[in-house]
């Protein structure tokens, strides 16, 4: 059985989401431990030891430990055929992960200059300078996931849930977080609202014990 190691709200609802999907289609079950970020859980040498880079996901594969979401997703992917979490056509599964990296690679690191300025600068005003330009930043990037997801029928690629999916969903919710409103994102709030109702993504935020929305109007 599989175990995922994962934080509320942090980008390892990707995996746990799929965790969820492969159950719904196949009726794998998994093992899940709640790692306390603000609590700092993921500094303990507990976890260390399962990950010295003191992040989540951590996914436990027979007791043998693997890290990086890009990886997690592409051994649940291989592992799991039959759920369908990226295209079986090479191309568009190509196009899939080109997407997909981008949300990891560019999206993530956006808001971590946001959320966490600290982890680039020591003087205040670099960190207010990072933040300040960075927001912007992610304003956009969700501004282009918002022009995919209007065009989901009835999901991003069409007919089944991807990692795509869950990637957006946790991109908003972060929106949120710095001050950005979804209702300024009428469509890609709409998407949202309408697949976290789905059995697989609701059973994941329950879990996490976090409110879909987190905005909080001045």
């Amino acid at each position: 059985m599989h175990k995922l190691y994962f934080g509320p709200g942090a980008c390892s609802f990707v995996p746990h989401a799929a965790l969820e999907v492969i159950k719904t289609r196949t009726g794998e079950d998994f093992d899940t431990q709640l790692v306390k970020l603000h609590k700092n859980e993921q500094g303990t040498p507990e976890f260390l030891a399962l990950n010295p880079d003191g992040l989540v996901p951590v996914l436990l594969v027979d007791g043998k430990t693997l890290t990086q979401i890009m990886a997690i997703c592409g051994y649940l992917e291989q592992r799991y055929p039959q759920a369908g979490l990226l295209p079986s056509d090479p191309w568009a599964r190509a196009q899939a992960l080109s997407t997909m990296a981008w949300m990891n690679n560019t999206v993530h690191p956006t808001f971590t200059h946001v959320f966490m300025p600290n982890k680039y600068a020591e003087d205040e005003a670099a960190r207010a300078e990072l933040k300040r330009y960075n927001a912007g930043q992610f304003r956009r990037h969700l501004e282009r996931i918002q022009a995919q997801v209007d065009k989901a029928d009835p999901y991003w690629l069409g007919a089944q849930l991807t990692f795509l999916d869950f990637y957006a969903v946790v991109f908003l919710r972060w929106g949120e977080l710095v001050g950005i409103d979804p209702d300024d994102l009428p469509q890609y709030k709409a998407y949202v609202d309408r697949i976290a109702a789905l059995p697989p993504l609701a059973a994941a935020l329950k879990r996490e014990g976090l409110p879909l929305h987190m905005y909080k109007k001045a």
